[in-house]
């Protein structure tokens, strides 16, 4: 039987588990501004004497139209602020805590089941009731271990039932539930800490204690350490296994926690998501009940979700729990909607997703830039030792899938035959390879993707929706539909929101602002900041260069922050030319474009390597793709070593003809790569260079490689030798 060329042996055919359930059973100007057009059910109540007395409690939360910003955010730990309310639709669902939607989900999906952990073999399940009671558990024995009103509970550790239950149960408690990136340093973790108030800190294991233990003489306001994962290998004061912090609030009477419980209000703060700190120290995102609870309602709908009582939807948890696009996927939406979220190993992101995908057969799945990249590149890796017969076949299917959906993405409905005979041969069994065999919802976000990756597992009838929202916007601001989509745009506002371009420039490009009930409290402790991201009409301004195009489809095309202003005065933004170099020359990684202040730009380029997986250190050994690269150019180099320094002609030879090609599309002069350099090892996390979410750390690279930027501009370019190797 014939498989797809380049998924060759990689992913092998998985009957499905039966550890896997069934969908759940009932018993189980200046400016453009659009707003979305797609509807949604409405959810407003008809006109009654209830109804009435629903919109007088709805008016205290409202934002009042005389002073548009007046109200509408606060930096105080405790603040209250008015909602974004709109007269009808979604937007003017009836504000809930996060306990009023978790006892709406009990109600509805009590019997479905809602986590699921790997246990040696075996899937160990909790249903939606005993979720629930794990999180009261949780929120009473925080409340007995000394957790203050509006203070932290800092959670630092991989995904697992653990974080979503100590997450939830510190929101129940009257805390601030806070994840802490796991990459994290001992003075990150310490600042993050502080900055919140923790009074107490949840870790996975012996490693990340390590790191609080180092700094805990310096967080006088924590009280207790609790360590989910492992033996502890030392006893200590106020340091508790994960059982025994369970039973810490044995005694707590429930009329205490519901006491708690029913002081909460939907306006007010109860996560704090903190940024990435590319740009400086990291801020403390103040998210509300109602940002929370109406952001994933709305986004659910809007993504066409489908109830546990029709059809349970199946998410695997993987992605970090500190980020707001994991929090919404795998916690809030599943709560929401009645979603089964089944969490990964560990070593997820060192390659044994595919193994968890193949298992659970997600319905939706959202993987980060760098995931849909190293799926392509195993998968052209093993294509490329295909026998001549299957890569022609694979060949002829990829042109076919992208010719077709891409046809289908402008409108067209027809699908051809060969279309279809392609699915049968080709498509289905990558699909089912990969584990994505009905998975409806493939999404990608919280980075820029390149559109030869799109591309990709579009011509493998594998569409990937882009994506786009901040930690301020509670996740998602615009998304991708199958039925509206375009290549590299992010898609249009989901329901209830707006988007304005500011101050948008001849092509109609300007700075992203959004509005909705979905934007964020303010920054804890930060008025200047909040000031600076919320203007005085109550508009978030995201820092982040975009255009609609005729359809409302909403494209990113840079950062201000990143914009690189040359001598002669001209705004160029750095990516598109880093992505179109990328693409013209397949052996690069990553780029990163210099020549602020500057007469000319020029570029830092990486070689594809392997990464140690225990490590996440690049290593000297170029990927098979790379390798098989230098060998159609007749080059024999198999690592960084071999090529960097101006060692290989035949690589330096078709860097620079790639450059070349992207330099005859620059729209001006001064948008051309002047010069260029390979550096000596590859861009990641724990190197400094890439932020936690794989954000290029541009401040950091400039830093560290200044003596080589600064040597572009020592020597002028010449015609004869334009480019430095």
């Amino acid at each position: 039987m014939l498989s797809e060329s380049e998924m060759g042996t990689v992913l092998a055919d998985s009957a499905p588990n039966s550890d896997v359930p069934e969908p759940c059973e009932v018993s189980l100007s200046d400016v453009l501004v659009t707003s979305s057009s797609r509807t949604v059910e409405d959810h407003s109540a008809e006109t009654t004497e209830e109804t009435k007395t629903e919109e007088s409690q709805l008016d205290m939360f409202r934002s009042k139209a005389s002073s548009p910003a007046s109200g509408l955010w606060t930096t105080r730990r405790d603040g209250e602020v008015k909602l974004r309310l709109d007269q009808n639709g979604i937007g003017s669902e009836t504000p809930k805590t996060v306990h009023e939607l978790l006892q709406e989900s009990v109600r509805k999906y009590g019997d479905c089941f809602a986590l699921a952990s790997k246990k040696g073999d075996k899937w160990i399940k909790q249903t939606y009731k005993q979720y629930y009671e794990q999180c009261r558990q949780a929120a009473k024995s925080f409340i007995k271990l000394g957790l203050e009103r509006f203070h932290g509970v800092g959670i630092l550790g991989f995904n697992s039932a653990e974080w979503f239950i100590a997450d939830v149960g510190a929101i129940l408690a009257g805390g601030f539930a806070v994840g802490i990136y796991t990459t994290n340093s001992p003075e990150a973790c310490q600042y993050v800490a502080e900055n919140c108030g923790a009074n107490i800190l949840v870790v996975e294991n012996h490693k990340q204690l390590q790191k609080i233990l180092e700094v805990q003489h310096k967080l006088p306001l924590l009280k207790a350490i609790i360590q989910y994962n492992g033996e502890l290998q030392e006893k200590r004061p106020n340091l508790y296994t994960w059982s025994e912090f369970m039973g810490v609030g044995s005694g707590v009477p429930d009329s205490q926690l519901d006491k708690i419980i029913d002081s909460q209000k939907p306006n007010q703060c109860c996560t704090l998501i903190y940024t990435s700190g590319t740009t400086g120290q990291p801020k403390g995102v103040m998210l509300s009940h109602d940002n929370i609870t109406w952001t994933s309602l709305s986004a659910g709908h809007y993504v066409q979700l489908t109830d546990a009582t029709d059809q349970q939807e199946l998410v695997i948890s993987y992605l970090p729990l500190s980020h707001i696009a994991a929090q919404m996927i795998d916690i809030w939406l599943p709560i929401t909607f009645g979603a089964q979220v089944f969490f990964a190993q560990p070593d997820a992101l060192k390659g044994s997703l595919v193994d968890t995908l193949r298992e659970v057969r997600p319905t939706a799945f959202l993987g980060v830039p760098r995931v849909w990249e190293k799926i392509q590149e195993k998968m052209k890796s093993v294509g490329a030792k295909s026998s001549a017969l299957r890569r022609k076949v694979a060949a002829w299917a990829k042109e076919v899938g992208l010719q077709t959906n891409l046809k289908r993405m402008n409108g067209a409905s027809e699908l051809p035959m060969n279309f279809r005979l392609a699915r049968q041969l080709v498509y289905k069994k990558v699909r089912k390879g990969l584990g994505l065999d009905r998975c409806t919802k493939c999404y990608t976000g919280a980075a820029p993707i390149t559109k030869e990756t799109l591309e990709y597992f579009l011509s493998l009838d594998i569409p990937v929706y882009e994506l786009y929202g901040m930690s301020e916007s509670s996740g998602p601001h615009t998304i991708s539909l199958p039925d509206t989509f375009r290549i590299t745009s992010c898609g249009k506002e989901i329901t209830g929101c707006q988007t304005m371009i500011y101050k948008p420039d001849s092509d109609g490009s300007g700075e992203i602002c959004f509005s909705g009930r979905h934007l964020f409290m303010g920054y804890l402790n930060m008025d200047d900041k909040t000031k600076e991201a919320i203007d005085d009409e109550g508009w978030l301004h995201s820092g982040d260069l975009g255009k609609h195009d005729k359809n409302g489809f909403l494209y990113i095309t840079g950062r201000i922050k990143e914009l690189i202003i040359t001598a002669g005065g001209e705004n160029i933004p750095p990516v598109p030319i880093e992505d179109a170099v990328k693409e013209a020359v397949p052996i690069i990684s990553n780029a990163m474009l210099v020549g602020d202040k500057a007469k000319f730009l020029a570029i830092l380029l990486t070689l594809k390597c392997n990464v140690n997986d225990e490590t996440g250190e690049p290593e000297d050994d170029l990927t098979p793709e790379a390798i098989a690269y230098c060998l159609r150019l007749g080059s024999k180099a198999t690592k960084v070593s071999d090529i960097v320094g101006g060692k290989d002609q035949a690589v330096a030879a078709a860097i620079q003809k790639g450059i070349a090609l992207v330099n005859e599309k620059a729209n001006s002069n001064a948008q051309r790569v002047q010069k260029w350099v390979l550096l000596e090892k590859d861009f990641s996390i724990s190197g400094g260079e890439l932020g936690p979410t794989m954000k290029l750390k541009r401040p950091v690279v400039a830093k560290m490689y200044k003596d080589k930027i600064d040597h572009f501009y020592t020597v002028e370019p010449t015609s004869a030798n334009p480019l430095s190797k």
